[in-house]
């Protein structure tokens, strides 16, 4: 399981201490440091000896160092998550509970642990007891895996987001005044063309889990999203719906979820999608984990039939946490769209990554994507097949240290631009977010 807690900071001085080898007898070892211990004790875990890893973490979790005793109970006791004695590790995290009350991200690891044991009254608990203790609602913010197992501890949530979203392009469209195509060059009128304005972006989203054994729940969730401006013709909501299957497989999780999404834009229907999605998440050591996720959908686009067609993606995300404050997310994705005008199928790629850091009380990010899209056959109207490269650039930031009625504000600037060979998906786009977020 991918650890919650940092590494604790390590500086005791040299140390006597008695160690219990793969024999019975002890063997004493003098002269050298905790980290010196520490790092012996890795090696020898790296090459598959934990009886001598275990031996080395049991002996220094009876330092007269505090700092020491946490590090070596915190280590054995992922060591033992790792080989599946979840009973054992979660009474060391426990002994540090005891020294260190206040260590909050141990009291979650706890949680996690006792989630993954079927104990979800006692996750719970220790849920509610991190928060008592100062837990920041943002922790959602944080690593993926992070918040992901933060939520599988409790049966419910609910989180919303309010924002003023300011656009140079609210509709995402060209600036052109006119448009290429076979039988003459056609004049927009300005609805067609990009328009700016100040809306508001209005989210939200909530969950209930029923445990039906000690590794898998029913999950049901529903989610929205709304982007509302004073001319109500860009008016732009999506909704949906889901329900499925959550377990966990040894060190995997697994997702099975089918759902179905409803969009309005400018007031009308838009556009219904059937899905199902499967998503798989592995830990891959202590600092990094990978979550696959495949899905198919079926489109029903209410104003033009000839975009009906199925959807089928597929992406692939690499998470790291280079230390307690700063981490990256690499994901690959992909998307094929059949529909019955062959215009409007398409098929795409991309890459995104994203990058965080704790700044004092505020977490900052930064993310930079690339998508290539190609349409299978030019439409009707237009002299070229669709070809599109649309980059995505955005950096934010939420702010811990200053709070009201339990919200906290944030701040969010991305930039978008799409280049096509037709022009009507030509476009720019920069757009600022001035809002605050709350998780219940």
């Amino acid at each position: 399981m991918k650890s919650l807690v940092p590494a604790l900071i390590l500086g005791a001085p040299a140390l006597g201490v008695w160690a219990t080898g793969i024999s019975a007898q002890p063997v004493e070892v003098r002269g050298l440091t905790a980290p010196q211990m520490f790092e012996i004790a890795a090696n020898a875990q790296g090459s598959g000896d934990t009886a001598a890893a275990e031996a080395i973490f049991k002996a220094l979790a009876q330092d007269p160092d505090v700092e020491v005793r946490v590090e070596a109970r915190f280590r054995h006791g992922q060591m033992l998550a790792g080989q599946g004695k979840l009973t054992e590790a979660a009474v060391l995290y426990r002994a540090i509970l005891d020294e260190k009350p206040d260590a909050q991200r141990v009291r979650l690891e706890l949680a996690a642990l006792l989630a993954r044991m079927g104990d979800l009254s006692g996750a719970g608990r220790a849920m509610r007891q991190a928060q008592a203790g100062g837990l920041p609602p943002e922790v959602a913010q944080l690593v993926s895996q992070y918040q992901g197992a933060l939520r599988s501890l409790r049966p419910w949530g609910l989180s919303v987001e309010l924002a003023m979203a300011p656009s140079s392009n609210i509709n995402r469209a060209t600036s052109a005044s006119t448009l290429d195509t076979i039988i003459a060059p056609f004049e927009l009128s300005d609805e067609a063309r990009a328009q700016s304005g100040v809306g508001a972006r209005l989210g939200g989203q909530a969950y209930v889990r029923l445990p039906v054994s000690k590794s898998t729940r029913v999950t049901v969730r529903g989610s929205t999203l709304g982007n509302l401006y004073r001319k109500s013709a860009f008016n732009d909501v999506i909704a949906t719906t889901e329900a499925g299957v959550e377990t966990v497989v040894g060190r995997s999780a697994l997702r099975l979820f089918g759902g179905h999404s409803w969009r309005w834009y400018g007031g009308d229907a838009y556009a219904g999608t059937d899905t199902v999605t499967l998503t798989w998440l592995r830990p891959l050591g202590k600092t990094a984990q990978l979550e696959g996720e495949a899905g198919i959908g079926w489109a029903n686009y209410k104003r033009n039939d000839l975009q009906d067609g199925r959807i089928h993606d597929a992406s692939l995300s690499y998470e790291k946490a280079f230390n307690t404050k700063t981490g990256m997310r690499l994901t690959l994705s992909g998307q094929r769209q059949t529909a019955r005008d062959p215009g409007y199928a398409t098929a795409s790629g991309g890459i995104n990554l994203l990058g965080y850091r704790e700044w004092g009380k505020a977490t900052l990010y930064a993310n930079l994507g690339l998508v290539r899209l190609e349409a299978d056959q030019r439409l009707s109207l237009f002299p070229k097949r669709r070809q599109d490269w649309l980059m995505r650039a955005g950096a934010g930031a939420s702010f811990r240290q200053v709070k009201f009625a339990g919200f906290a504000p944030l701040i969010r600037v991305s930039y978008e631009r799409n280049r096509s060979t037709v022009g009507l998906y030509d476009y720019r786009r920069l757009a600022t977010d001035l809002g605050v977020t709350r998780a219940f």
